[in-house]
């Protein structure tokens, strides 16, 4: 039974600043109503968020069931002890065909005490139409009372680092650090199961109401980390992760040697594919793909993996002990 891929279905959400990418770059078969898709949650265990898979015997489980009753046999007896009773990692696919409102995510000890949850993320970047943009960390010498009187003057914007990326790079998001997506860009989101997101600024944009989007000025305010570093966009490298922190790992692939797919018999593994595709006797992963890999899958069975030309693909793993 667990020596096939688990294919989970995907829930798609809309989102003002999403668009059909989804569509015409990883040919999903959006809903047919013409509205603005900006996530696609791709493995999730949420209360009231769940993915599903059908087993090679038919049998419809959801991500929760996998994680509480066959957690050996799919995620590996390295995480029987893990304390999480969710699945720890949500897997998104974003479309932002608009700029997204400029956020940060609370760090655990902020989250506690405002009721929330932490999160931290990594994105890769699937696709960039020319001169799209990302947004991530203070620029240099803001402080938190220039922070301050941007939110009340409306130049946030003013005070956050842009960055040009390239498709293929990666960047890393910890809680406390200020962010956005820029428009034209299709993203992989890798994160903690969390759902909490504070916006601080939302380009001064108005609703169709004409009212402003609600903002997260105060748990903004409490959430950011004035003495974290700005990041730098990162090319991925196949010799070694593209991110590794204490939630997760990533590697982008596109071949074989090293790979966690072929070698990673007993371990969780998580995989996306990019572009071109991965074929297992019976099953086709084109791109837009995103599979569990059962621990259980034989070291016979991950040999029989066959790549079409130009194919790439993210690894992504809960570590089995604390980075």
């Amino acid at each position: 039974m667990w020596n096939d891929l688990l294919i989970f279905e995907p829930i798609y959400q809309q989102r003002p600043w999403g668009g059909r990418m989804m569509q015409s770059l990883l040919g999903r078969e959006l809903p047919a109503d013409g509205a603005r898709y900006g996530e696609s949650w791709e493995i999730c265990d949420r209360e009231n968020e769940q993915s599903y898979t059908r087993l090679a015997n038919g049998q419809r489980m959801s991500l929760h069931e996998l994680w509480t009753s066959r957690r050996e046999e799919v995620f590996g007896p390295a995480l029987l002890d893990h304390p999480s009773t969710r699945f720890p990692l949500l897997l998104k696919i974003l479309d932002a065909s608009e700029v997204l409102s400029i956020q940060v995510h609370p760090p655990q000890s902020v989250a506690e005490l405002l009721g929330s949850e932490s999160k931290t993320e990594m994105w890769y970047v699937a696709a960039a139409k020319p001169g799209a943009k990302l947004y991530a960390g203070l620029c240099p010498g803001v402080q938190r009372d220039d922070f301050e009187q941007a939110i009340h003057e409306g130049t946030v914007a003013e005070c956050v680092q842009e960055l040009s990326p390239r498709v293929g790079d990666t960047l890393f998001i910890p809680s406390g650090l200020i962010h956005a997506i820029g428009a034209g860009l299709l993203i992989y989101e890798l994160q903690e199961n969390s759902d909490t997101t504070y916006r601080v600024f939302d380009w001064n944009r108005v609703m169709p109401d004409g009212r402003p989007r609600e903002l997260h000025i105060a748990e903004s305010m409490q959430s950011i980390d004035f003495s974290m570093t700005a990041p730098a966009l990162r090319p991925a490298r196949e010799d070694q992760p593209t991110i590794r922190c204490q939630s997760f790992e990533v590697w982008q692939r596109s071949d074989f040697r090293g790979s966690q797919l072929q070698e990673g018999q007993g371990k969780n593994l998580m995989i996306a594919v990019i572009s071109g595709g991965l074929e297992l006797e019976g099953q086709s992963c084109t791109a837009g793909t995103t599979a569990l890999v059962p621990a259980a899958m034989t070291v016979e069975r991950r040999q029989r993996f066959h790549l079409q030309p130009g194919t790439r693909w993210l690894e992504m793993r809960i570590p089995d002990a604390t980075v």
